[in-house]
């Protein structure tokens, strides 16, 4: 730890009274309470505060198309809507049939046994965390973090913040996971303002940093951490790709207590941004630390934690660890604490977890399936994960079309149109939340009710992220995912994990094929909208360009004046590496999963059998060579490789017998070929004589046997002219065989 940040009393701290007179007036102030209570009524409690608001951001959307000369999609979809002489409404047709809601029969039963490695030997043992508190004023934090709290509507300390708190204040280093919506930001948060508030004041530096995946997840934590300090003069910056460049390196340069950001604009920012450095930094917090390791931000990361200082405290927290977080935990942790609320597979038991099954040939019907689904089973607070950012805005614009409100949340949209999405959609102006798997992490938006996997997901880990924005804190929630028959492994992997209470459900029929119709209908607008954006975005692009040459013409010297921005890692190299490590993960899965089919076994069975019998039919004198070969690789073996464990690599890298077979055999082929061709012209021996002869004498003798049986044939038909042809006149050709 940096020697500045030093454990002092601050000069306006408020004195603390003693135990006992602090419980003498409590129990006064009780005493007098239950006397005012029978004479007056009682005084409603004070509404508690959100602890996130994106309202500053959601309010520019406007700004932001008016400066950019762009229109929403909701109001070029309404435009279109207006044009049509039939508009689209949503129709609440009775329908005779209704979705049933089964218990899942896996039709697989075969479960593989998953081998964890344990590294619990490197951890210190955490004997004095007690996951138990009944309230956060056991958790010796300060009176005013203790009033935030109770702003906040937090009563009782969620088991991961009972024990966190207390070692997060001894500065130990921590790798804490538990289910999502337990609350582990208050858990890193909590401790981290505490020991803020004994900073020494008189210097400024940037003491904490914390580091998020995603840009909603970052503003979502600083929303969080201003709300906890707001009765504290702790200072809290936000730094993320998509808002103002300038605004941040202002705000970065006057030195705020805690920094949230994003890995690449802080490495952006800690190069290209004068007098910015992390060398006073104390607490290094990584949330969501598997998905930080995972393509594209691996090497961000390491990065940033080479350029703090070795004397800090690191935090790791997350609802599922993975084998990378293990590595990150070796490298940058110092004898940590593995602190575990609960298992990384555990459930919320306030959770419902159900299947719908898109059999083969049905996937066409799967836009069907969901609007059939939002119109009648699940029609508010309801956060839809597609695959992609074409599928998640394609299924926001059928939304509207068919009179549902819905918003959209992926990477093409700009940050304040994202931000604007989950306002939106937290203070229920839209029923639907259609997004991509930047809304899988973190993201904590009361009140969800259904989270429907429209994609599957493509792990365990992601199925886990995704219900977990439902059936937080206690609350009641839904989750029902999408399953083809290409996604059994995550069947049997959602099945075991959820056990007896999932549940199967088999939508109507008759509602599948109605909606289907309507998108047949529909398909027309949805390109029109499509076609308009795509023109717009070339306007747009065609009117950039313009102004960036105006300004290279109007600014040129002052542009080159400027110093060139450096960069860790740019867009290109970016993709770059995502591509390939996203390629070698496909391979080793891949390699490591592969399950064959008995069909396919049994033609590699058949595929080695014809080698062997190829084998067999080489002459005398090759077969002999290639068995004297054999014995002399497995010599070579045994010799540099005496304790006979592993394999040879010069044996691996040879090519087979068979093949070597193979290629002697071409090789006296070709040979042949270019002295019959006249190419080589090859010496006459006796043993080319000899063969000669043999060829001569075989060709006489099967013309004799030829000749003998055509005339056998001939007598049985004369003979047997009247009588019918017998079923087979097939016959051995052995008898053609030199004996």
């Amino acid at each position: 730890m940096a020697p500045s940040f030093m454990f002092e009393a601050p000069s306006d701290e408020e004195p603390e009274l003693s135990e006992s007179k602090d419980e003498d007036n409590e129990e006064a102030e009780e005493e007098e309470e239950g006397d005012e209570a029978e004479d007056k009524p009682s005084k409603p409690k004070p509404k508690s505060q959100s602890p996130w608001d994106f309202t500053s951001y959601s309010e520019s959307v406007a700004e932001e198309h008016a400066r950019r000369g762009t229109t929403s999609v909701d109001f070029k979809i309404s435009k279109i809507l207006q044009q049509s002489s039939a508009p689209a409404q949503q129709e609440e047709t009775s329908d005779s049939e209704s979705d049933k809601q089964v218990d899942y029969r896996s039709e697989d039963e075969d479960e593989e046994n998953s081998n964890a490695r344990d590294n619990k030997s490197f951890f210190a043992p955490a004997e004095g965390a007690s996951f138990h508190a009944n309230s956060f004023m056991e958790l010796n934090l300060s009176r005013p973090l203790l009033r935030a709290c109770e702003t906040l509507g937090y009563t009782k300390p969620t088991p991961i913040q009972a024990a966190c708190i207390p070692l997060a204040l001894t500065g130990r280093d921590i790798c804490g996971s538990a289910i999502t919506g337990s609350g582990k930001t208050a858990a890193f948060a909590l401790p981290t303002l505490e020991r803020l508030l004994f900073r020494p004041k008189r210097v400024s530096a940037i003491r904490v940093l914390i580091l998020t995946p995603a840009r909603e997840l970052a503003v979502q934590v600083h929303s969080m951490i201003e709300k906890l300090a707001q009765y504290t003069d702790i200072r809290c910056c936000l730094i993320v790709g998509g808002l103002s460049l300038k605004a941040q390196e202002t705000a970065l340069r006057l030195m705020p207590d805690i920094v949230v950001a994003t890995p690449g604009r802080m490495i952006d920012h800690l190069r290209n941004t004068m007098s910015v450095d992390l060398d006073d930094l104390a607490v290094l917090i990584l949330d969501e630390a598997d998905r930080l390791l995972e393509l594209g931000f691996s090497a961000e990361i390491h990065e940033l934690v080479c350029l703090c200082p070795k004397r800090r405290q690191t935090m790791l927290f997350s609802a599922t660890m993975t084998e990378e977080v293990d590595e990150l935990v070796k490298l940058s942790l110092t004898r940590p604490l593995r602190l575990s609320a609960d298992s990384s597979t555990k459930r919320p038991s306030t959770l419902t977890e159900e299947v719908v099954r898109i059999r083969r040939m049905r996937e066409v019907n799967q836009e069907a399936v969901l609007l059939s689904l939002c119109t009648k089973t699940f029609t508010s607070r309801v956060i839809i994960f597609s695959g992609t950012k074409q599928a998640a805005h394609r299924l926001k614009i059928l939304f509207q079309l068919a009179g549902l409100q819905a918003a959209e949340l992926h990477g093409d949209l700009t940050q304040v149109q994202r931000l604007d999405a989950l306002e939106r959609f937290r203070k229920q102006e839209v029923d639907f939340l259609i997004a991509t798997d930047v809304a899988a992490r973190g993201l904590d938006i009361i009140g969800v009710q259904t989270v429907i996997n429209y994609a599957c997901p493509r792990d365990i880990t992601s199925y886990v992220h995704r219900v977990g924005r439902t059936a937080r804190a206690g609350r009641e929630g839904c989750a029902v995912t999408f399953v083809t028959d290409n996604d059994r492994s995550l069947l049997k992997a959602i099945a075991k994990r959820v056990g007896s209470k999932l549940k199967s459900r088999i939508v109507a029929e008759q509602s599948i094929t109605k909606w289907s119709q309507k998108i047949e209908e529909m398909e027309e607008k949805v390109t029109e909208v499509i076609e308009e954006e795509r023109a717009e975005r070339a306007l747009r692009k065609a009117e950039m360009e313009a102004t960036k040459a105006e300004n290279m013409i109007a600014h040129k010297d002052e542009i080159y004046a400027r110093p060139k921005r450096t960069w860790f890692m740019t867009e290109k190299e970016k993709k770059l590496v995502a591509k390939e490590a996203k390629a070698s993960i496909e391979k080793e899965k891949g390699s490591a999963d592969a399950i064959i089919s008995a069909q396919q076994a049994e033609d590699l069975k058949m595929k080695e059998k014809r080698k062997r019998e190829r084998e067999k039919n080489l002459p005398r004198k090759k077969r002999r060579k290639l068995e004297a070969a054999r014995e002399m690789l497995e010599d070579q073996s045994e010799i540099n490789e005496p304790d006979g464990s592993g394999k040879n690599k010069k044996e691996k890298e040879g090519i087979s017998l068979v093949d070597l077979a193979y290629r002697r055999a071409k090789a006296v082929k070709a040979v042949k070929k270019a002295v019959d061709s006249g190419k080589i012209v090859k010496k006459s021996n006796k043993s080319s004589k000899q063969y000669k002869q043999r060829t001569q004498s075989r060709t006489e003798e099967m013309r004799e046997l030829f000749k003998n049986d055509m005339s056998e044939r001939r007598q049985k038909s004369s003979s047997n002219a009247g009588r019918k042809k017998p079923k087979s006149s097939f016959k051995s050709k052995s008898r053609y065989k030199r004996k």
